[in-house]
């Protein structure tokens, strides 16, 4: 089943944070333009939503620097190309979400530089509870334009889980070996977290069972995973995703039948519509001895979502 160790804290938001802090040394003894930041930043936002809203991704890209990143719960995308694409997606999913965002504040960093905070609300369909989020960004003067170059969006716990709601259900998969695999994926605690139950039925008529706990963690803005199966084994870890593709890192105690003590590896989950997926857990380990990467499975929907 599913998990990945992800950093999502901003990366380059320390460096441009830590270059800001130089930039006012030197501009110390000289009045930043903050009279001229705080309106821009401010239209500028605006601006956003009314692109989002419209679907205008010309506009949506104008937004962003070529190498902005969008740090969102487990998700980290890098590049304005991908970042459009990654929004493009998830409204191709989601044909009627709209958004709103509350700016609170805009604080001038530098000349060229200023750090924006609000409240961004997302609305899946016109008649759903929006949910509401946390962001900061940093927007940078450039070519006349204050653009996005890093934002972070910190979403409750449960709209984070709600970017897997793709997931649930039943599933059917076969393996290279003609045995099967059935999932399911079932929102829990009151949609904070998703139940995931697996058997899998090798050609010999053995089964192995497994059942994942996903939730999201508001501290480290990411999604975790536990793992358990019936031989023994256990493992956590992290989901990461770039926006379509779901990046997994596990690490655990393998079963008492396999002789080790520690396993590791990583699962690409790559949805194919809105009924099928493939799971493919590549980068395998017992106590750092590399395994074979396995074959992938791809699983078609047994429900009607």
């Amino acid at each position: 089943m599913f998990s990945i160790p992800t950093d999502a804290k901003p990366g380059r938001l320390c460096r441009r944070l830590l270059a800001a802090s130089t930039a006012m040394v030197v501009l110390a003894g000289s009045s930043l333009p903050a009279a001229d930041a705080v309106p821009a930043a401010l239209a500028a936002s605006a601006d956003y939503v009314e692109a989002f809203n419209d679907r205008d991704y010309d506009a949506l890209a104008s937004q962003w620097t070529a190498d902005a990143e969008l740090v969102e719960g487990g998700s980290r995308v890098v590049g304005r190309e991908q970042i459009v694409a990654s929004i493009r997606g998830w409204l191709d999913r989601h044909p009627d979400a709209r958004i709103g965002i509350e700016v609170g504040t805009v604080t001038p960093l530098a000349a060229t530089l200023a750090r924006v905070e609000g409240i961004m609300t997302f609305s899946r369909t016109a008649d759903a509870l929006p949910v509401v989020s946390r962001f900061m960004s940093l927007r940078v003067l450039e070519e006349g334009s204050w653009k996005l170059a890093e934002s972070v969006v910190e979403p409750a716990s449960a709209a984070a889980v709600e970017d897997l709601d793709w997931l649930l259900g039943s599933w059917s998969s076969t393996s290279a070996d003609g045995g099967s695999i059935q999932a399911t994926f079932e929102k829990v605690v009151g949609g904070h977290a998703i139940l995931g139950r697996m058997t899998v039925t090798a050609a010999d008529g053995s089964t192995l069972e497994a059942i994942e706990i996903i939730h999201a963690d508001r501290i480290a803005h990411a999604l975790r995973s536990w793992v358990f199966d019936s031989r023994g084994a256990t493992a956590t870890g992290l989901i990461e995703s770039d926006g379509i593709t779901l990046n997994r890192t596990l690490v655990g105690t393998p079963s008492p039948t396999s002789g080790g003590r520690r396993s590791s590896w990583v699962q690409l989950i790559m949805p194919g519509g809105a009924d099928a997926f493939t799971l493919h857990s590549i980068e395998r380990s017992i106590d750092g001895r590399r395994l074979p990467d396995a074959n992938p499975l791809h699983f078609r929907r047994t429900d009607s979502k």
